[in-house]
């Protein structure tokens, strides 16, 4: 998840001379392919009230009709303008999108100075600050907020996708509140299967969701028995779960990323909206 002992190293195998001068700002945003027969969507900036006080986000939906919901939890470098890209392009697909803030009780965002160039060693004091009890009640009242939308539709199950640090919080969003989340998708997500006692992995008897799991090459080669740890989970759960290794670095899909992949990220895009299509009605 972001490991600071071999960040650095990553970055050498993995990272895109082709996309270093874009990924230095804005403009690797600016990447991504718009959505086939895109919708027009229209997004704000929301405050939204939780146990612990009051998170910034960023709400973006069709500008008509109400719609399955998506709650996205950014990677460790937190909400930024590629998230909301990738908020607006989820959106133009026919989904209400909530892109959090997930350090608000330290900071609203920006949290990382210089976007997913900044250190890690410089945002890993912010992802110490959260724990499975934050992930939990955060993950119930974003929900709450979202039922409360007049661009969603509460008739339809929501999804909920994490990057890196986001992967755990999305396991623990099923769990938490099973009877609407439909559909799970986790990308280059760290600490899905500890031997903690409340490991995300060991979450998933209490799920409804279908879900995505998409691995980093890296990241399954430090911990190659995870993903068998998963499927056996979730098969034992009798759960629907695509769980697959990708040939690309952690941190693959977000654009701004200096180990962005845009063959892989687009795969791992496509596997999400046809995971979406089929279990949130």
């Amino acid at each position: 998840m972001c490991d600071q002992d071999h960040f650095e190293e990553d970055l050498k195998k993995y990272s895109r001379r082709d996309i270093g001068t874009l990924a230095a700002g804005v403009g690797a945003a600016m990447m991504l392919p718009r959505a086939a027969n895109a919708a027009e969507v229209r997004g704000s900036d929301v405050t939204i009230s939780t146990p612990d006080g009051q998170c910034d986000a960023y709400f973006v939906a069709p500008t008509t009709g109400a719609h399955a919901a998506v709650l996205v939890w950014p990677d460790i470098f937190g909400l930024r303008p590629a998230f909301r890209q990738m908020g607006d392009r989820l959106a133009e697909s026919g989904y209400s999108v909530l892109v959090v803030n997930p350090f608000y009780r330290t900071m609203k965002a920006p949290t990382a100075a210089e976007g997913a160039k900044t250190p890690i060693s410089e945002v890993r004091p912010l992802a110490q600050t959260l724990n499975a009890t934050t992930h939990t009640t955060d993950a119930k009242a974003f929900i709450a907020w979202l039922d409360a939308q007049r661009q969603v539709d509460t008739d339809k199950k929501i999804g909920t996708t994490g990057y890196c640090m986001g992967g755990p919080i999305v396991m623990r969003t099923a769990a938490a509140v099973p009877e609407r989340v439909g559909a799970g998708g986790t990308f280059h997500g760290g600490g899905l299967v500890t031997d903690d006692p409340d490991s995300p992995h060991r979450l998933i008897p209490k799920m409804q969701a279908q879900f995505l799991i998409a691995i980093a090459e890296n990241d399954d080669q430090r911990d190659p028995d995870a993903k068998d740890v998963l499927k056996k989970s979730f098969a034992d759960a009798d759960l629907a779960a695509e769980i697959e290794v990708y040939p690309a670095g952690h941190g693959w899909c977000p654009p701004d990323t200096r180990v962005h992949n845009p063959e892989q990220a687009e795969k791992a895009w496509g596997r999400m909206l046809a995971l979406f299509q089929r279990s949130l009605g």
